[in-house]
């Protein structure tokens, strides 16, 4: 892989958010210089480390994968393979750091919520349902069936949860498909279906492993309910700060202390992130894939890379791209409030584009796309899978924003989008369905839980919104199972009428 490319590929990707920022924060909303200077700083931090990421990415975390699923099916014992697979998304989900702070953001709005069991009960869901995953991949039974019974069971179960958790439940299958977690997820169903030489199998587990936490979590708020945890308390309204105090200390050192501040606890992250899957690696090298020296040296250098990656990334997210989300989200929201008109236009316009340029920045969407492209042959255009999901991520936020401001019911979208998903799966190839179900988990990565959720906060706090933080990830993954779907009815409808005027030569002869 050319490093140079990867750059060039994710400059093109993040700049275009930077210029849009910096023309509002500039010439239109004035916000701070110390504000903006960290912006800057962290958007090159961003391409920094995101470019080493996925080349740590192509190294060593997708060969792992990939050799760990195949080896793991030509055992042929499904109990061993089922086993692992439960102990996989478990310890890896346990240990993701997006999950960590959605534990703290729940018990801050439901102070009763146990953070470590709310974990225990995530982790859990996500076990299940990556064994439901590869058990239906093994047994080669239908993704959309799958799918169909799954959400079926989570809509009747969330007819009997909290209204207040509903968001909460939907956002925890977003925040489990981290960075690393991801790309080996998606990479162990590539091994598995390989050996069944299956390509329309090849996606949907990271879809599936979506759906676990959340009806885990709706399991979890009935039985909070049932035992009366619910009965005189009050959520507590989030809050978020939107920028930190400025000193009469020099310009460059308040540019540069949030990076500073920042870069024990995204390094401690990244380590947590990638611990998990080194230690299944050791495991796996020892009694299962017994690669070569050279191998397993290509594998530890693709580690290294994706945790330098990973950390620059994350400093550069938390250290000074948030921070302007936020401030912006804010300003704009307080423009809509108080002059209305074009203000709000502006801000959910603001919304719409920056939700289609950033999910191509996402580490695991640049991930999902190259295994798409690859394992369809070059038949499905990488740039084609962007720009639909890229679509569908633009309405999402665009949707949130409005929400944030108007402050309606959720379940307004969530029940009709999924209804929509649905039914646009009797139309859709098997392959597209599988592929819109991961991208749902994967649009929801670090930079649109971190930017996005911040510039919609700001706008919450400004609107009607009363400050409710959780439902923005439940519309990004869900959007996405709406746009490729569509992609994959005109992908089909163009595909037989290729085949139709290639039959009708052929009667002409």
């Amino acid at each position: 892989m050319n490093i140079l490319n990867k750059l060039k590929e994710t400059a093109v990707s993040v700049l275009p958010i930077m210029g849009i920022v910096l023309v509002l924060g500039i010439f239109i909303l004035h916000l701070e210089a110390v504000l903006l200077s960290r912006f800057v700083i962290g958007g090159l931090l961003l391409i920094m480390g995101l470019t080493l990421f996925l080349l740590g990415v192509d190294l060593g975390i997708q060969p792992l994968g990939e050799r760990s699923g195949a080896a793991l099916t030509k055992k042929r014992s499904l109990p061993l393979l089922l086993t692992v697979a439960f102990i996989i998304g478990f310890v890896v989900t346990a240990a993701e750091p997006d999950i960590q702070v959605f534990g703290d953001q729940v018990k801050g709005i439901f102070p009763f919520v146990n953070k470590s069991t709310i974990t225990f009960v995530i982790a859990t869901g996500v076990g299940l349902f990556i064994m439901i995953g590869l058990l239906r991949t093994v047994l080669n039974l239908s993704i959309k069936l799958t799918f169909l019974i799954a959400y079926n069971l989570l809509f009747a179960l969330a007819m009997f949860a909290p209204n207040a958790f509903i968001g909460i439940a939907f956002d925890s299958g977003g925040a489990t498909t981290g960075p690393m977690t991801v790309p080996f997820i998606m990479a162990l169903g590539l091994g598995v279906s390989s050996v069944r030489d299956d390509n329309d199998n090849s996606f949907g587990l990271t879809g599936v492993c979506s759906i676990g936490p959340v009806i885990a979590v709706i399991l979890y708020s009935i039985y909070l309910r049932a035992s009366g945890a619910f009965e005189g308390q009050q959520a507590i309204e989030s809050t978020s700060q939107i920028q930190e105090g400025l000193t009469n200390t020099s310009f460059i050192a308040q540019v540069f202390t949030s990076f500073g501040h920042a870069f024990g606890e995204v390094l401690h992250e990244s380590l947590m992130s990638i611990a998990p899957l080194f230690a299944m690696f050791i495991i796996f090298q020892i009694l299962l894939l017994k690669m070569t020296g050279r191998q397993v040296v290509r594998i530890i250098i693709g580690f290294i890379y994706a945790l330098i990656g990973l950390t620059i990334f994350l400093l550069g997210v938390k250290g000074g791209f948030s921070q302007a989300g936020a401030a912006l989200g804010q300003a704009l929201g307080q423009k809509a409030v108080s002059n209305g008109g074009f203000w709000y236009i502006l801000l959910v316009g603001t919304g719409l584009i920056l939700g289609a340029i950033i999910v191509c920045a996402e580490p695991a969407v640049w991930v999902l796309s190259e295994q798409v492209e690859q394992v369809s042959g070059g038949t499905i255009k990488r740039k084609m899978l962007l720009i639909f999901l890229s679509v569908g991520t633009a309405i999402a936020i665009g949707l949130s924003i409005w929400r944030a401001v108007a402050g309606f019911d959720l379940k307004i979208i969530l029940i009709p989008g999924y209804i929509i998903s649905m039914l646009l799966m009797i139309f859709c190839p098997s392959l597209f369905s599988g592929i819109a179900f991961d991208s749902g988990g994967v649009a929801s990565g670090p930079l649109t839980s971190t930017f996005v959720l911040s510039f919609t906060l700001g706008a919450a706090q400004s609107g009607n919104g009363g400050n409710d933080s959780f439902g923005v990830i439940a519309l990004v993954a869900m959007m996405p199972l709406i746009a490729i779907q569509i992609m994959g009815i005109i992908f089909k409808i163009k595909k037989n009428s290729v085949k139709n005027k290639q039959l009708s030569k052929g009667g002409d002869l």
